[in-house]
C-alpha cells in the first residue's frame, strides 16, 4: 500500500465542517506549549526500525483518531529527557503540598509528587506505567539508586520514596458520581503529564489558523505502527520549531511526543514509549504495602494539620477564588503570552542595577549574567531565556512569559501600556 506523503491542514481546515471534522478540529495546538513545558516532562530517542507501510490518512481523520481514542488498560515503560536550557538549581521542587509536607515541609516532603515532578524539569528518567481505568493507576519513577512510586487503587492512594523509605497514605475523594475516587492532584486519572497521550491532547487542543498539520509518514513505536503527525506554527514570534507526534495505527493513541525549539538541536521535550501493552494490567499491579521499616504518614492528617497551622492568616474564598484564575493571556496561538501585573519594583536595572548591591557580591553584574537589559515604551527590563520559554521581567514588577521570542515579548510589553 502507499506510504503517507505530507498531507496539510490549512487555514480554517478547508472547506465546509463535517459534524466529525468540527469535533476533530478541538484538538488544535499552541498554548499548551507554555504548560507542557512547565510540566517538564521529556523524551525518548530516536524513532527506530523501519518504517511501515500503511494505508493512507489524512490529517483531519488522524486527528479525529486520536479524539476518539479512549484507551482505558495499558502498561509500559516511558523514557522522559528534557532540555530546556535551565540553569541547574539545587532543591528546586521541594514544596510538598498534595500528599501532606504542609508549608514547612511536613513528614512526608520527601514522597511529594510535586517535588518528584519537578525532578524531570532536565535530563533523563524512565517510568513504569499502569492504568486499569479511572481508579486505578500507577506510576513509578525509576532512578540509579532510588524509585519513587505513586499509586492509585479506588480510595487509596500511596506515594513511596525508597531513598528515605517514607510513604505518604491519602485517601481520594469522591467522584460527583459518587460511585469512583478520583486521584488527588499530583496522580490524575489519565496519568496527566507523564505519557505521550496527555502531552499530545494538551498540544492538540487550542489551534486553529495559526498552525499547519501534516501526516508526514509512518513510524515503529515501541514495537507499534504508527502514523507521524507534524505540527507546524505559523506565527513568526514563536520559540517552537515543531512537535511531532506518533500515533498508534490501530487504536489512535500517542506513543511518543517530540517538540523541537525553531533554534534547533535536541528536542527540549520529547516523551515516548520505550514498549507498552494495552492488555489489562495484573490486580497485583496496583497493590501497595509500605516496606517493613518504612516511615508510614498520614498524608489527610497531615494536610489537615497545615491548614489549620495558617490559622487567621489563611486567604479568603474570595482572595482563592481570584488567585484561580491565573495570569492573563494576551496575544493568539503560539504567541500567546501569560502576564501577571506587578505591584512593585521589580528587578534592577540601569542606573539602579549598577547601585544594587547584595550578599554575594554585585547584584547587577549577576544579572547581566543571567538576563538581557532591554527598554520600549514599557519602560525597562530584563529577558531571561530559556531554549524554549521566555519571561521579561519590567521595573514595576510585571511578568510576560510564552514560548515567544524577545521581541515578541517586548511588543506585548509595549502594547499593554
Amino acid at each position: 500500500m502507499p506510504r503517507n506523503e505530507p498531507t496539510e491542514v490549512t487555514d480554517g481546515w478547508g472547506g465546509e465542517r463535517s459534524p466529525k471534522r468540527r469535533k476533530a478540529v478541538r484538538y488544535g495546538v499552541p498554548v499548551a506549549v507554555v504548560g507542557v513545558s512547565a510540566a517538564m516532562i521529556g523524551l525518548v530517542p530516536a524513532f527506530a526500525g523501519s518504517a511501515p507501510d500503511l494505508p493512507k490518512i489524512s490529517a483531519q481523520d488522524l486527528i479525529a483518531k486520536v479524539a476518539k481514542s479512549d484507551v482505558q488498560q495499558l502498561s509500559g515503560t516511558v523514557r522522559v529527557t528534557t532540555d530546556l536550557g535551565l540553569p541547574s538549581l539545587p532543591g528546586v521542587g521541594g514544596g510538598a503540598g498534595g500528599f501532606g509536607g504542609g508549608e514547612k515541609g511536613g513528614d512526608g516532603a520527601s514522597a511529594a509528587p510535586q517535588k518528584k515532578l519537578m525532578e524531570l524539569a532536565s535530563g533523563a528518567h524512565t517510568l513504569r506505567v499502569a492504568a486499569d481505568g479511572p481508579d486505578k493507576q500507577r506510576v513509578s519513577i525509576v532512578d540509579k539508586a532510588a524509585e519513587y512510586s505513586l499509586v492509585h487503587d479506588g480510595k487509596d492512594v500511596w506515594a513511596y520514596d525508597s531513598g528515605s523509605n517514607t510513604a505518604v497514605h491519602s485517601t481520594a475523594p469522591d467522584s460527583r458520581s459518587g460511585k469512583q475516587h478520583r486521584a488527588p492532584e499530583g496522580l490524575p486519572k489519565d496519568l496527566k503529564g507523564a505519557t505521550p497521550q496527555d502531552l499530545a491532547k494538551q498540544a492538540l487542543e487550542a489551534a486553529g489558523d495559526t498552525t499547519s498539520v501534516t501526516v508526514d509518514g509512518t513510524a515503529k513505536v515501541a514495537g507499534r505502527d504508527a502514523y507521524q503527525l507534524l505540527i507546524k506554527p505559523k506565527q513568526a514570534g514563536s520559540t517552537v520549531g515543531s512537535i511531532r507526534v506518533a500515533v498508534d495505527a490501530e487504536n489512535g493513541t500517542p506513543l511518543k511526543f517530540t517538540l523541537t525549539p525553531k533554534s534547533g538541536g535536541a528536542a527540549a521535550v520529547d516523551v515516548g514509549y520505550t514498549n507498552v501493552d494495552f492488555a489489562k494490567p495484573a490486580a497485583s499491579t496496583f497493590d501497595f504495602t509500605p516496606p517493613k521499616g518504612a516511615k508510614v504518614v498520614n498524608g489527610d492528617k497531615d494536610r489537615a494539620t497545615a491548614q489549620r497551622g495558617h490559622g487567621k492568616d489563611a486567604p479568603s474564598r474570595q482572595h482563592l477564588a481570584k488567585e484561580m484564575d491565573g495570569p492573563n493571556v494576551i496575544g493568539k496561538g503560539w504567541t500567546s503570552i501569560a502576564t501577571i501585573k506587578g505591584d512593585g519594583p521589580g528587578l534592577p536595572s540601569g542606573k539602579d542595577k549598577d547601585k544594587a548591591k547584595g550578599a554575594g557580591g554585585d547584584v547587577g553584574k549577576f544579572l547581566d549574567s543571567i538576563g538581557d537589559e532591554v527598554n520600549g515604551k514599557f519602560g525597562s527590563g530584563r529577558v531571561f531565556s530559556t531554549r524554549l520559554v521566555n519571561a521579561l521581567i519590567t521595573d514595576n514588577g510585571t511578568v510576560y512569559v510564552g514560548a515567544v521570542d524577545k521581541q515578541t515579548l517586548i511588543n506585548a510589553a509595549n502594547a499593554a501600556k
